[in-house]
């Protein structure tokens, strides 16, 4: 049974293995989970309510006008059971009283964002791929 919570209570780097298939430089779990801690919403597909992370989408806010969705992942072997749809239903909802809420997509994704109200509209980014995995950890206070 996938539980979807807001919660980070319980998640460690041990429960976020798998995520970022693909990628060239990925996250580490540990750096996986700062990020999951330094975004203004998350919202997570939990395999059992309290197992491993199975997807997940977090949306940076100005808490005002707008926010902005980096990511939505679900694990390869979850993919296809509606998990990506419920995690951004979840995501759009909390996000339901602002102006503009924006993400970055591949064409071939835009019919599944489509589905959920979202229109396509022109953009640009800047990628620096050398730092794909992550900003380094802060020093620990001490």
């Amino acid at each position: 049974m996938i539980v979807y919570t807001a919660s980070l209570d319980g998640v460690t780097p041990e429960r976020l293995r798998g995520f970022f298939e693909g990628w060239t430089n990925p996250p580490s779990a540990e750096t996986h989970l700062r990020l999951l801690r330094g975004s203004d919403h998350v919202v997570l597909a939990r395999d059992g309510g309290e197992g491993d992370v199975v997807g997940f989408v977090t949306a940076l806010t100005d808490g005002v006008l707008g926010a902005f969705i980096p990511l939505l992942e679900v694990l390869p072997a979850h993919r296809g059971q509606g998990i990506g749809t419920a995690l951004m239903e979840r995501m759009l909802a909390r996000l339901d009283d602002l102006c503009g809420v924006d993400l970055l997509c591949d064409p071939e994704l835009q019919p599944f964002y489509a589905r959920l109200g979202l229109t396509p509209a022109t953009g640009m980014s800047l990628r620096r791929y050398e730092y794909q995995a992550g900003r380094p950890a802060p020093p620990a206070e001490g």
